[in-house]
């Protein structure tokens, strides 16, 4: 069993930075990798940024060069650095491994 705890949320102008963390407890496995979702009002929910039990990261588009995901392995601890905001990154941000273990969710407000 898997317990996943996002915090680092809240509201932030254009072209600011946050972080958000998520903190696993539980034995996580290493086939899957530990993502970022995230989802605004009537959107579905997308995949923001992926890193696997190797290291190795990928990125949606629209937030390539802006967000970085790493991880600290010893807090078991997953880190989403997001810079440069925009207004339409504003989503309540979901922390997920693999199909079943879902976090409750963090609130990012981007506005002015």
């Amino acid at each position: 069993q898997v317990q996943l705890v996002e915090s680092g949320g809240g509201l932030v102008q254009p072209g600011g930075s946050l972080r958000l963390s998520c903190a696993a407890s539980g034995t996580t496995s290493s086939v899957y990798a530990m993502n970022w979702f995230r989802q605004a009002p009537g959107l579905q929910r997308e995949l923001v940024a992926s890193i696997t039990n190797g290291g190795s990261t990928i990125y949606a588009d629209s937030v390539k060069g802006r967000f970085t995901i790493s991880k600290d392995n010893a807090k078991n601890t997953v880190y989403l650095q997001m810079t440069s905001l925009k207004p339409e990154d504003t989503a309540v941000y979901y922390c997920n491994h693999g199909p079943h273990y879902w976090g409750q969710g963090t609130q990012v407000t981007v506005s002015s």
